[in-house]
């Protein structure tokens, strides 16, 4: 089964729960990794080879492939099995509820209650509030009545199931491995103020407190479910971090006070319109010398056309409408228009820092490494992107 998260908020489950999580997990590593492989296998031998031209791009690939018994039982399983991981999650948090909640708020009241700061006026945007992003029921904002953290606990074990163990033992292995490596690529480097996007239940905003001790870090996301849950979370694991109800397009942070602006997996969630705002506020608040960092999958024109193809099904099939058109972006251009200079810009491509010992990871982070089909993809020898700009 899923490995148990390293905190007291997670729900086990029993035997026969936890039995269709491990099937599930299971089955989504299979997908992704032989089943996927053996597609493209198809593609290559059989399709491909047909084509009046070579594909140029994702999707002229699409095109090709959408139509063949290959890739209508690959989408329909693994579509099944995205909405599989959030029953299996669902079911053992609602039997758990009463005693997760009493768990929850135990722990709470225990912690710094000013660490949380929610806004009962936050507008919650539509790209979280109109679809079930990830296919989840109920998206991030999603409360079950007096389990109003419950967005807060599916997410964080939907995740735990849908990663089948890529993502680290609590889930944080991109916020460790982005973390690590500017602390040793940029030995000079002190940040004292660390601000977290579309922050969810604080996974990734952990990893840069521990990375950087000594820095305030604070995440901010607009759905109060996963604040709440994420605090608690924070708080069992005795990791002292700020949680904030904001949007990351309209940063109620002072000119010039941040010194990292960071996110995971958070820009492909928003519209191109949305996305420069983000950017531009970004900028706004980094202090001279700041960075601006975001985890995200790698652009489309830096893969294959099967490797763009392969990346953009989730904006056809998995309830993300923007993930196509961020990655068609030029991601030079978004951070020059938001002010950043060319000189100032930063690319890297970085292992699984908790999957490695500490003294191979600062060799491997010595080594340039090139996009390839595993770039930020769940699977064998994935490597995480990430991209901004010093200001």
């Amino acid at each position: 089964m899923p490995a148990p998260l390293k905190h007291s908020l997670y729900v086990k489950g029993n035997s026969e729960q936890a039995s269709k999580q491990t099937f599930v997990s299971g089955l989504r590593g299979f997908l992704l990794n032989d089943m996927a492989a053996a597609m493209k296998e198809r593609y290559i031998s059989d399709i491909e080879p047909t084509m009046a031209q070579i594909p140029e791009n994702g999707e002229e690939v699409h095109e090709a492939i959408k139509g063949t018994g290959v890739f209508k039982f690959y989408s329909s399983m693994r579509y099944n099995t995205q909405e599989m991981v959030w029953r299996s999650a669902l079911r053992p948090l609602h039997r758990s509820m009463d005693k997760l909640s009493q768990r929850i708020d135990v722990v709470s009241a225990n912690g710094d209650k000013s660490k949380l700061t929610l806004n009962p006026n936050q507008h919650i945007p539509k790209n979280v509030s109109a679809i079930d992003v990830h296919l989840a029921p109920g998206s991030y904002h999603r409360e079950d009545g007096s389990a109003d953290w419950m967005g807060g606990a599916l997410y964080d074990h939907g995740l735990n199931i849908f990663s089948f163990g890529m993502m680290g033992e609590n889930l944080d292995d991109i916020g460790q491995s982005m973390a690590q490596y500017i602390a040793r690529k940029f030995h000079d480097f002190s940040p004292s103020i660390i601000l977290d996007l579309g922050c969810t239940v604080g996974h990734n905003t952990c990893a840069w407190k521990l990375t950087f001790p000594d820095a305030e870090v604070t995440g901010i996301d607009v759905a109060s479910a996963c604040l709440k849950y994420g605090h608690a979370r924070a708080l069992d694991q005795g990791v002292d971090i700020n949680f904030k109800q904001m949007d990351a397009t309209a940063l109620d942070f002072s000119d010039n006070s941040v010194d990292v602006v960071f996110s995971s997996m958070f820009l492909h969630e928003l519209s191109v319109k949305d996305i420069r705002k983000v950017m531009a506020e970004a900028h706004r608040v980094l202090r001279p010398g700041g960075l601006m960092l975001h985890m995200e999958l790698p652009p489309n024109d830096s893969l294959s056309p099967f490797d763009a193809f392969y990346l953009d099904w989730d904006a056809y099939y998995n309830n993300e409408p923007y993930y196509k058109s961020f990655r068609d972006q030029d991601f030079t251009q978004l951070r020059l228009d938001a002010g950043f200079k060319a000189e100032r810009l930063i690319e890297l491509i970085t292992p699984q820092y908790t999957y490695m010992d500490s003294a191979a990871y600062s060799q491997a982070i010595d080594v340039e490494q090139g996009f390839d089909g595993n770039t930020g993809r769940l699977a064998e020898g994935l490597q995480w992107f990430g991209f901004g700009a010093w200001k």
